[in-house]
């Protein structure tokens, strides 16, 4: 009775920590503008189902691809299992659930099930291992970028590590489990093979040893589990929920698509068209604010900017794709992800600390992303492109560099030339426009003198 106890109340307590952070990161979220992505609900879910679910975006790189399969896979099916420990926990018995089903048919997808999670884990077990390898020994260099130093590269290590624990005592569980049923302790089971496997190793243990090593399994399977869940919000890890909606919110329009602000449209419209009638466009209101450019803060970007933010899993294939950042200019897009992320947090800590109407004098523009980072970028979509989970870090620089030139009129110099060209000639090259045809007029000449 106790141990049911403990049981539910840690299980309730980690449930509900995890539920009210959900809750605050939904907050942050919302802080951003509002945006329509309610249509095209077949082809949303088709793209969620192939790109979150089916990781068809993983495969362009195959070595990652399939260790990432193993982890992702044994993390999904490992939750069924879970299912038999809250209920053995709450109930004070052990596996309940195959004395339901011993000797049915669903006995059969009972062992069939047990078997193929420790097959999983024992894959995910080794792919952690490669993961480790690979950022440890290996140090790729997208895991060693500037934005990857302190917290994010000890996240990353942090969680592969609690991935090898608890897929350890998985085993540990199973086969301590198994050497018991061998001796009579336990009700048996069919066979699983890995645990089977492992058990061999513990012959010759006594029943209380095994017992106590049965214990640490279970026990650290759930506190494993559970951990992750509490954890998982403080973390980049957090994309194993979010990529799903945010796959599903993903934008539809063509890559390079860039969205049109409708004051600017409208105005350019009026400018455009010698028949328009300036007095048919409705008149604003008067008591509404004034219309914003582009985005200085979180608050000027939408809420699936900021859901992007939250669903980064800081893999890098982005920045490593970056034609900017691999000429050695200061762009990341990772970090530009990160750095959105991280002002949602802290402005998220000043509306619980001082509330809502609450201004720390901060920007997202400025104090986390430079000027320099925006304007290295090409505008090529190749971050776009190679996200395995459809975040587009350039929609976030688009609308930053926005406020740059259209609220403060600030660009680099041969920016500022090119723009005001167009606005004096008409064309980015600094030519009259009755002098734009000369170089036909040469190539004419030159013609003519030729024939002649």
């Amino acid at each position: 009775m106790i141990s049911s106890i403990a049981f539910i109340i840690i299980f309730v307590s980690a449930f509900t920590f995890f539920i009210f952070k959900v809750f605050k990161i939904r907050r942050n979220i919302l802080l951003g503008r509002d945006i329509d992505l309610s249509g095209n609900k077949g082809q949303r879910f088709k793209t969620m189902m192939m790109v979150a679910f089916g990781q068809s975006k993983m495969a362009a790189r195959p070595v990652p691809f399939i260790l990432h399969f193993f982890i992702y896979s044994a993390f999904l099916i490992t939750q069924i299992e879970l299912i038999e420990i809250v209920i053995d926990g709450s109930s004070d018995h052990h596996r309940i659930i195959w004395h339901w089903v011993e000797g049915t048919f669903m006995g059969s997808i009972y062992t069939f099930t047990i078997n193929f999670i420790e097959k999983l884990s024992a894959g995910a077990f080794v792919a952690t291992i490669i993961f480790l390898s690979r950022r440890n020994i290996l140090k790729l260099p997208r895991f060693k970028k500037p934005e990857m130093k302190g917290w994010p590269s000890k996240d990353a290590n942090l969680i592969l590590f609690g991935e090898l624990a608890l897929v350890t005592c998985i085993m540990l569980m199973n086969s301590s489990d198994v050497a018991l049923q061998r001796l009579d302790v336990f009700h048996k089971t069919d066979t699983f093979i890995v645990s089977s496997a492992i058990a061999n190793l513990w012959s010759g243990l006594s029943v209380d040893t095994l017992m106590l090593m049965e214990r640490i399994g279970w026990w650290g399977h759930l506190f494993g589990i559970l951990g992750f869940m509490v954890y998982l919000p403080f973390s980049k890890h957090f994309h194993i929920f979010l990529a799903f909606p945010n796959t599903y919110y993903t934008y539809l329009k063509p890559k390079g698509q860039l969205t049109n602000i409708a004051a600017v449209t409208t105005e350019v419209k009026l400018m455009l068209d010698p028949n328009a009638d300036p007095y048919a466009v409705p008149t604003p209101d008067a008591n509404a604010a004034p219309v914003k450019f582009g985005a200085k803060d979180i608050h000027d970007l939408t809420w699936k900017n900021l859901m992007d933010a939250y669903s980064c899993t800081e893999c890098g294939r982005c920045t490593s794709e970056c034609p900017a950042n691999q000429t050695g200019k200061k762009l990341s897009p990772r970090k530009i992800m990160m750095d959105t992320r991280d002002r949602m947090e802290e402005v998220g800590k000043n509306i619980d600390k001082k509330g809502k109407e609450h201004q720390d004098g901060k920007s997202l523009l400025g104090d986390y992303i430079s000027e320099e980072e925006l304007w290295a970028c090409t505008s090529c979509n190749a971050c776009v492109q190679a996200c395995p989970v459809n975040i587009n870090p350039l929609e976030i620089i688009i609308e930053l560099r926005r406020d740059l030139i259209m609220e403060q009129s600030k660009s680099p110099s041969s920016i500022s030339t090119m723009l005001n060209n167009i606005q004096n000639n008409g064309a980015p090259w600094q030519f009259s426009p009755m002098d734009r045809a000369n170089w036909a007029n040469e190539l004419m000449s030159e013609s003519e003198s030729k024939k002649s």
